[in-house]
C-alpha cells in the first residue's frame, strides 16, 4: 500500500511539474536583466561611473566608446539644450546624461509618450559624478517639448 501511495505522489508531482513548466520559463525570462545600450566618449571617466551605477541596480550595459557623440545625439533626437556627456537607449527610450536608475525605472513603469529622459550638464553628485550632491532636474523630452520628470539629489528623488 505504501508503495502505491509513493507512485501516486510521484505521478502527481511529475504532472504538476509539467503543468507549471510554462510558468517557470516565463518567470526566468522576466528575471533576465534589462539591457541598456550606452554611447560614450572614449576619454570620459564619469560615463563609466554612471554605467557602474546602472549595473549596481541590475541593468546589463553594452557600452560603445565613440568620438561621434554629436552624430549619436542627433540620430536619437536629443535636443542640444539637454545634451550631456553620454547617451543611452533602453526599451525604446533615449537616456541622456547622468539620469538616476530610479528615474529610468519609473519611466519604464509608466511608459509615457516621449523620446526619453535627460539630465543636462553634469551636476555634482549625480550618478557617476563626484562632489557634494546638488539638487538637479530630470527632464522628460518629446519631439514637441519638455517637462520636469522629477527633482533628484544624488540618485534619489526629492520633494
Amino acid at each position: 500500500m505504501q508503495h502505491a501511495n509513493h507512485c501516486d505522489r510521484r505521478a502527481v508531482l511529475g504532472g504538476l511539474a509539467l503543468a507549471l513548466s510554462p510558468l517557470t520559463s516565463s518567470v526566468w525570462a522576466q528575471a533576465a536583466p534589462l539591457s541598456i545600450k550606452v554611447f560614450k566618449d572614449p576619454n570620459c571617466s564619469c560615463c563609466t561611473g554612471w554605467v557602474d551605477h546602472l549595473r549596481s541596480h541590475g541593468l546589463s550595459a553594452d557600452v560603445t566608446a565613440t568620438s561621434e557623440m554629436k552624430a549619436v545625439k542627433t540620430r536619437l533626437g536629443v535636443p542640444a539644450a539637454l545634451s550631456s556627456c553620454h547617451t543611452a537607449e533602453v526599451s525604446g527610450y533615449v537616456i541622456e546624461g547622468h539620469v538616476p536608475f530610479h528615474a529610468i525605472e519609473r519611466l519604464l513603469a509608466e511608459r509615457p509618450h516621449a523620446i526619453g529622459l535627460a539630465v543636462p550638464g553634469m551636476p555634482a553628485g549625480s550618478p557617476g559624478m563626484g562632489g557634494e550632491p546638488e539638487a538637479f532636474d530630470v527632464v522628460l523630452f518629446t519631439k514637441d517639448g519638455q517637462r520636469s520628470f522629477g527633482r533628484y539629489r544624488a540618485d534619489r528623488p526629492i520633494a
